[in-house]
């Protein structure tokens, strides 16, 4: 497969996905029945250009398969307060083991959702049962985003967001 120019996100767009906002994800089977699953934080990882988002394995099984046999998966990162909202989409999307530290960007994670959420009047306690999954069940993909996109309501909704390129990584980089 030819290497494509990664997309470069801007640190404010990175900041803002790995932060208290909702994340959910989807992708479809090959007759295209869609697949969907909440997501318990991202770690944006900008010198390899790719992003990896948890799930929890139990709920995120069908849009695990559908993902790794395609590659295509499509994350939306909206802030509730404010409804903004970005689609990153990514075309090679694949299953990655957990790594030093991920633990600790789900828990930040909880606990950045679980503020933004009780802002809005919403319990501590019932945020955290909906993002509750045992450290065990935990499971990753990881992809590199191929399209960017203004998801927030309004007249610009759907509308590109142009980052910046960079080039591939180098042959047997990871």
């Amino acid at each position: 497969m030819p290497a494509h120019p990664t997309l470069q996100l801007d640190p404010d767009l990175a900041r803002f996905i790995a932060g208290g906002v909702s994340i959910n994800a989807g992708s479809a089977s090959a007759t295209g029945v869609p697949s969907l699953c909440r997501a318990f934080g991202c770690r944006v990882e900008p010198d390899a250009g790719r992003i990896t988002v948890f799930f929890a394995a139990p709920q995120a099984a069908d849009l695990v398969r559908d993902a790794t046999r395609s590659g295509a998966l499509a994350v939306v990162f909206s802030e509730p307060p404010t409804h903004r909202t970005v689609q990153i989409k990514g075309r090679d999307a694949r299953l990655a083991p957990l790594g030093e530290g991920d633990l600790a960007c789900v828990n930040a994670y909880r606990a950045a959702f679980a503020q933004c959420l009780v802002f809005l009047g919403f319990t501590e306690v019932m945020v955290r049962t909906l993002l509750d999954c045992p450290d065990e069940a935990l499971v990753a993909l990881t992809f590199t985003p191929s399209a960017l996109f203004n998801s927030t309501p309004g007249a610009q909704a759907g509308t590109p967001l142009i980052p910046a390129l960079m080039p591939p990584p180098a042959a047997g980089a990871p």
